[in-house]
């Protein structure tokens, strides 16, 4: 079966699925068992959507969260990957952070807004943070075991063959460690969604995705906070399958580290 078909079929199952939910949702908002302006309908809603991509609204509070989350992201990627593999390789590392991350780990993100807020203010500085914190530890920790899930043969093996351990590094560690990574990469990301909405709730000012909501809350406008979390489950579908999903095709499935899921 062809890279084309597996994709057509991929995408003909997400369609039904969501027209499934659409038409759930619309016989309920057409059912008169919720008020039209806490249930409205998805032509109300598209409308709506409609009209602040139009006037460029939506288009700007897209851009500030996606600017939060994948700063923060970046952020927490280039912190937990490194210091997630020196703690598999390292005794010595794993003893002095691991302690540390399984206490903040638990602390949900949200938790921390107030304190970031006194420290540094409301704004982007404090909403990137918070994303940085609650991306970080799924992919420090995602690491840490992928390097520890490291079959010990193959490690032994390039060490007879001579491997210097930077081919190890490169060769061995992490092609094996790429599904516990990529895994990482997938729970850091939908961690760091859940804050960026939750932060700039509390510490935006004027613009952002989770703004929009709250704000539109204020005034019941639930046309309003329908449409941004469409926004918002569009981008993570579009993550999901276009930047993760061609990411473990063209690492750990052409590695041979786990196979396709089978249709």
């Amino acid at each position: 079966m062809t890279n084309a078909s597996v994709h057509i079929r991929s995408a003909r199952r997400a369609a039904i699925t969501l027209l499934f939910a659409a038409a759930v949702y619309e016989t309920l908002a057409r059912s008169g068992i919720f008020a039209a302006a806490l249930l409205p309908t998805l032509p109300q809603v598209a409308q709506t959507l409609v009209a602040m991509l139009v006037d460029g609204t939506m288009v700007w509070h897209v851009a500030y969260t996606l600017y939060r989350v994948i700063f923060g992201f970046s952020l927490a990627v280039a912190v937990g990957v490194p210091l997630g593999i020196l703690m598999g390789r390292f005794r010595a590392v794993e003893n002095f952070f691991l302690p540390l991350a399984s206490a903040l780990m638990p602390i949900p993100s949200l938790a921390w807004v107030p304190v970031f807020i006194l420290w540094f203010g409301i704004g982007n500085t404090t909403t990137i943070l918070i994303v940085f914190y609650a991306a970080t530890f799924p992919m420090l920790l995602n690491a840490w075991s992928g390097v520890r899930a490291v079959n010990p043969l193959w490690l032994r093996a390039a060490g007879v063959m001579g491997a210097s351990e930077r081919r190890l590094f490169w060769k061995v560690i992490v092609p094996g460690a790429s599904p516990f990574i990529i895994t990482g990469l997938r729970q850091a990301f939908l961690r760091a969604w859940i804050a960026v909405v939750g932060a700039e709730m509390l510490a935006a000012s004027n613009w952002g995705l989770g703004w929009t909501i709250f704000d539109a809350k204020e005034f019941l406008n639930a046309d309003v906070m329908l449409a941004s979390l469409a926004v918002i489950g569009c981008i993570g579908f579009i993550f999901e399958r276009l930047v993760f999903g061609s990411l473990e095709r063209i690492t750990v499935i052409r590695w041979g580290m786990m196979r396709a899921a089978k249709d």
